[in-house]
């Protein structure tokens, strides 16, 4: 896992998120407790983190290592998981699975959270696990309530270990001992859950997740290559039968499959009324699947080992090897698939190559218009370009005002600026640009009405989903040209 997080770590270019990500972390601590009470509560300790971490050097490299590591650990966790429950080899089997999974290792590259969060989360299944066999409650209760701080989400854990305890039909001393550290938990997190909520505007943009959400979902938790999707899927079935072991004992698949199913059910349940789902939200549920695909196998090894025995046939020398090989195999399989993700193309944007578009174009003095306000983003984080140009629209800058993009100004005030321009540079989303979607912020509507009344859009370089597009103002009298069509960029 560490030397598949290692690989291509340097992209050469961030994404939208792991720009926030960026620049947030290389504010102060005070810059950062300012804009949590603004937005992003919910990523509040991981910007913490990052700031000592960028401290050291503020790169791309140092953004997502935090994230290598954690990847790493989960790995292991798993393997440590499949140990305990099962035996060595089942742990083995389960954390190379884990490993060799193209969503762990996408998220294992990415400069935020969700890595870190399913490091936590199977710690803390792992301390469940000891906790129900006699271990300490409340080390559980600690390591899930810091993972919650990290992503509130997380606190879908304790129904996935509450089914666990009910398969295992534990009893009222175990029952007792998890519901004080449940409790313990939910109260430490209710802080967060206030503040969180009056920021609910943040996440606007989710939609109802649909059956095919949760395909798409099990297809990244088995392997999206279809011929590796339906053997594990299949060994997955087979690991089911051992769900329900002895009275007060949980299995390896009575905790696997809970972890696996209940949160990210539990969220798509939830986002029926209120959408809240992103794959991402619940990546810690993937750890429980390379557990139960391991048990599968591992019955199937022993029905097979059962069979030659019966038949006085000679036996596999080492049925871990063949595991091990199995897994091989099914890394070389969706190797392209680990490749492609290396490029930041397979990202939703790639601000880096955008601010190499604006540096070919801009100059000093020209005035920009960020449309909306969070593509302002390419130059928080790539300044280098816009240095010397004219931000219209900004009144105070992102750190200053406690915002991720800055503060801009009102309507009648961006329409006043645009006013006394004959050009003006656009760096824009470009499904607002062809008018797919409406903005709702009225300053937002009032740059996109400004530019389609006054403005004629000339020069235009397209980077993804990003447009970098001169616009003019017609001279009086004189016939307007159409505009030049796009230069499409190739990712």
């Amino acid at each position: 896992m560490l030397a598949l997080g290692l690989w291509g770590l340097d992209r050469g270019g961030m994404w939208r998120d792991e720009a926030v990500s960026f620049q947030v972390g290389r504010r102060t601590v005070p810059q950062i407790w300012h804009l949590l009470h603004d937005v992003d509560a919910v990523h509040g300790l991981y910007y913490l983190l990052l700031h000592a971490v960028l401290a050291v050097h503020p790169g791309e490299v140092l953004l997502r290592l935090p994230s290598v590591c954690a990847a790493a650990g989960t790995a292991a966790l798993v393997a440590a998981l499949g140990t305990r429950l099962a035996r060595p080899r089942v742990g083995l089997w389960a954390g190379l699975l884990y490993a060799v999974t193209p969503m762990a290792g996408h998220y294992a590259q990415e400069g935020r959270s969700y890595a870190l969060v399913a490091a936590g989360a199977t710690g803390a299944t792992l301390l469940f696990v000891r906790a129900v066999r006699g271990g300490s409650w409340w080390a559980y209760g600690a390591v899930l309530g810091l993972t919650c701080w990290l992503h509130e989400f997380a606190v879908l854990l304790l129904l996935a270990h509450a089914v666990s305890l009910a398969l295992a039909r534990a009893g009222r001393r175990v029952w007792r001992g998890w519901g004080c550290a449940a409790a313990a938990v939910v109260l430490t997190l209710l802080p967060m859950v206030v503040v969180s909520r009056g920021q609910a505007a943040q996440v606007a943009w989710l939609r109802t997740p649909t059956a095919d959400t949760a395909e798409r979902l099990l297809h990244g938790f088995l392997g999206p290559a279809d011929e590796v999707f339906w053997v594990c899927l299949g060994l997955a079935l087979v690991g089911l039968s051992g769900v329900v072991g002895r009275r007060g004992e949980v299995t390896c698949a009575g905790i696997a499959l809970p972890v696996t199913v209940v949160p990210p059910v539990a969220l798509m349940l939830a986002s029926q009324a209120s959408p809240l789902y992103v794959d991402r939200y619940v990546l810690y549920a993937l750890s429980g699947a390379p557990l139960l695909v391991a048990a599968g196998a591992e019955r199937v090894a022993g029905a097979v080992g059962h069979l030659l025995k019966r038949q006085s046939l000679p036996q596999s020398p080492s049925v871990t090897l063949t595991g091990v090989l199995a897994l091989s195999l099914s890394l070389l399989h969706q190797f392209p698939l680990l490749q492609k993700d290396r490029d930041p193309g397979r990202r939703p944007d790639d601000l880096a190559a955008v601010s190499r578009v604006a540096g070919r174009h801009l100059g000093a003095g020209d005035p920009v218009l960020f449309l909306p306000v969070q593509m302002r983003n390419v130059a928080l984080t790539y300044p280098g370009p816009f240095r010397g140009t004219r931000d219209i629209a900004l009144v105070t800058g992102a750190a200053a005002s406690g915002t991720l993009y800055g503060r801009e100004a009102g309507a009648a005030e961006v329409r006043r600026r645009l006013a006394s321009l004959d050009r003006v540079w656009v760096v824009a989303d470009r499904t607002l640009l062809a008018g797919r979607w409406a903005p709702r912020n009225p300053v937002e509507r009032a740059k996109a009405a400004v530019l389609r009344q006054e403005f004629v859009g000339r020069q235009e370089t397209v980077r993804g989903g990003v447009t970098v597009r001169l616009y003019v103002r017609p001279v009086s009298g004189l016939p307007v040209l159409p505009p030049q069509p796009p230069r499409p960029e190739r990712w």
